[in-house]
């Protein structure tokens, strides 16, 4: 791959990209790297490569012409070496936000020029004259743009075969799938009284995989929950966990079962609601509140059940033939992390086969709840309620109760 960078300070972006890692490639021919002065291309004898913005305003605006024959020079010896026209990109604060994806696009090509913007920008003309696109790497200010285009260089280039020690690598790099990277830990064991997890000294790769992936979901599904909820609409759930031995469901019939499923239904409203509404609305969350409100529900045509384990009811969940809700999934605390949760709502959901869009409602607060409904196939329709503490004296911070609607084909 070639690659152009066309500046105002071409000499540091050469050092960057001759350092480290970078720099070793480089020097092994694993990619070609170029850095152009733009005032080399000036027709004023005084090297000036901006002037004022038409219309007035602050700061400079770099000058179309030296920038277009630069990219013409590029271009001339790209095709001296048999390449394709070199893709232009330009970095400017007006650009689409850059990730990975783009990145692994990018390095797709097999000449990527790409142009600094200083001052106040560039001359709108050379853009839609030469550009195949604009670029930004965040919503913030920097003085030019050499900073934006060594980060783009640096994402497409460690891409390259070979510029890696390992494939490895980078594929389990952070947004390499679409979740960040799992914390990281080395020598001593203990550092000022902190340890290593425990399970990371174990030897056993497959528990080890299993960490790290639940530590990458909880860390993207934390800071990043816009990506945490791409990945979800993009890694289905495929195989639900199989049901073992001593565990079923029950259909709850019994005095004894509607305790228990009252009792479920407390501690797992009191879970959801616990950071979004006040101390008098949690503390009325009783098991005999609860009790009384599915007896009023199970009137009006709702069925419940009870997920037992080794005879022990550790779940619930409601489903509605009339309507084709369902509702009330609740996973004991003791009794989460084992797939009961997914268990029970295909199991839900397979009680309603005269529905085949059941919907369910879920707190906009609870998003490891939502994005296990997304990988099982439901997706966001609309919004049932509003909890505003405005307008609601049991809510202490805006929250909505969303409607899922399930669409797997």
């Amino acid at each position: 791959m070639r690659i152009d960078i066309v500046t105002l300070f071409p000499e540091l972006c050469d050092q960057f990209l001759s350092a480290s890692i970078l720099g070793r490639a480089r020097a092994k021919d694993l990619f070609e790297a170029h850095c152009h002065q733009i005032r080399d291309y000036t027709t004023n004898k005084q090297k000036q490569t901006d002037d004022y913005p038409y219309g007035g305003g602050c700061g400079m605006v770099l000058y179309a012409q030296p920038i277009a024959d630069c990219l013409r020079e590029v271009q001339r010896q790209c095709a001296e070496q048999g390449r394709n026209k070199p893709h232009v990109v330009f970095l400017t604060a007006a650009g689409k936000p850059y990730n990975e994806e783009a990145a692994k696009r990018l390095a797709g090509y097999d000449a990527v020029t790409l142009v600094c913007g200083h001052y106040e920008g560039i001359d709108e003309r050379v853009i839609e004259a030469f550009g195949d696109e604009e670029i930004s790497i965040g919503d913030y200010v920097l003085t030019g743009g050499e900073l934006a285009s060594l980060v783009v260089a640096d994402s497409v280039l460690r891409l390259q075969p070979g510029v890696l020690a390992e494939e490895k690598g980078y594929q389990e790099e952070s947004y390499w799938d679409g979740l960040l990277e799992y914390p990281q830990y080395t020598r001593p064991e203990v550092w000022e009284g902190r340890a290593v997890p425990p399970v990371l000294l174990t030897g056993d790769h497959k528990k080890i995989d299993a960490w790290r992936a639940a530590q990458s979901r909880t860390r993207t599904r934390l800071r990043r929950p816009d990506l945490y909820e791409r990945w979800c609409d993009t890694h289905p759930v495929t195989d639900l966990p199989k049901w073992k031995r001593g565990e079923n469901a029950r259909l709850v019939k019994t005095g004894e079962q509607m305790d228990r499923a009252a009792a479920l239904f407390a501690e797992g409203r009191r879970t959801v609601c616990a950071e979004i509404c006040t101390p008098a609305y949690l503390a009325a969350i009783t098991p005999e509140n609860m009790r009384d409100l599915l007896e009023q529900e199970r009137r009006s045509g709702w069925a419940f059940y009870l997920h037992y384990t080794g005879g022990e009811a550790d779940a619930m969940v409601g489903v509605c033939h009339q309507t084709g809700e369902i509702s009330h999934l609740f996973v004991t605390e003791a009794a989460r992390g084992k797939g009961i949760g997914a268990k029970m709502l295909e199991f839900a959901r397979k009680k309603l086969p005269e529905h085949p869009h059941p919907t369910l409602g879920v707190l906009s607060t609870n998003i490891r709840a939502q994005a296990l409904y997304r990988r099982m196939g439901w997706r966001p329709d609309g919004v049932l309620h509003v909890f505003d503490p405005e307008q609601d004296p049991t809510a202490t911070v805006y929250s909505e109760e969303l409607r899922f609607r399930y669409d797997r084909a």
